[in-house]
């Protein structure tokens, strides 16, 4: 009778085991997202701000994220051929609503400061997790933009260093890290300490005459970026 007694025990207690993933062989930890971005982007001319976000991440299939109170602000799932073959890149902008129509401070208050969190799944189930810090140290834009084009189709395009926040915004600390010059469609990014860049003259050969719209963004430590917009007159 003892010798049944311990053997059901046994049994019963593999079963158990076996039935229960977070007994006897710890669960496989998440895989982190190769990107999981969550930021500000101003345009100090036109006056607008928006939160956007980027990710990356191998055949994802869902995607939560969750502000610092643990609300859900944002989720997807792919559903038919993405559902089965997953995604991988995401990005997308929230709406840019003019700050002469919706107060700083309340746009500021959507998106409260602290860590956001990534969650979601692969087509395979397993899990994926990132965060993400949000600060609200918002760049200026550059000031003092000049495009100077010169023979032979030579165009270089200059600005003044960014070290502060634009007006009426949270007083905080700025580090540009690195400065974005867009003349669509040619762009470059480059360091923080560079203030001008010159665009190749194949590019700039081919851009119709007549005004050439473009912008300077500013990208602080925090990720954060503001823009300046303006142009020049192409012959």
């Amino acid at each position: 009778m003892t010798t049944n007694s311990s053997l059901r025990a046994l049994v019963a207690a593999i079963a158990w085991t076996s039935a229960d993933p977070g007994v006897g062989w710890a669960a496989s930890p998440p895989l982190p997202y190769k990107e999981a971005r969550i930021y500000i982007e101003f345009n100090q001319t036109a006056n607008d701000l928006g939160y956007h976000v980027s990710l990356d991440a191998e055949d994802w299939r869902t995607l939560q994220i969750f502000n610092p109170r643990k609300r859900l602000v944002f989720t997807v799932e792919g559903g038919g051929a993405y559902r089965r073959l997953g995604m991988t890149e995401l990005f997308f902008e929230g709406a840019e609503p003019n700050l002469d129509e919706v107060p700083l401070d309340e746009l500021l208050a959507l998106f409260p400061e602290g860590t956001y969190t990534f969650s979601g799944r692969t087509v395979d189930r397993t899990k994926l997790w990132s965060t993400s810090t949000l600060s609200h140290a918002v760049p200026n834009g550059p000031g003092n933009v000049t495009a100077t084009l010169g023979p032979n189709d030579s165009l270089v395009i200059s600005w003044d260093a960014v070290t502060t926040v634009p007006v009426g915004f949270p007083d905080r600390p700025i580090s540009i890290v690195g400065y974005q010059l867009i003349v669509k469609p040619f762009q470059v990014t480059v360091p923080g300490t560079v203030r001008s860049v010159t665009v190749p003259p194949e590019f700039v050969s081919t851009l119709p005459a007549g005004e050439v719209l473009f912008e300077v963004l500013a990208i602080d430590a925090s990720g954060n970026q503001s823009i300046t917009e303006s142009a020049f007159v192409k012959p």
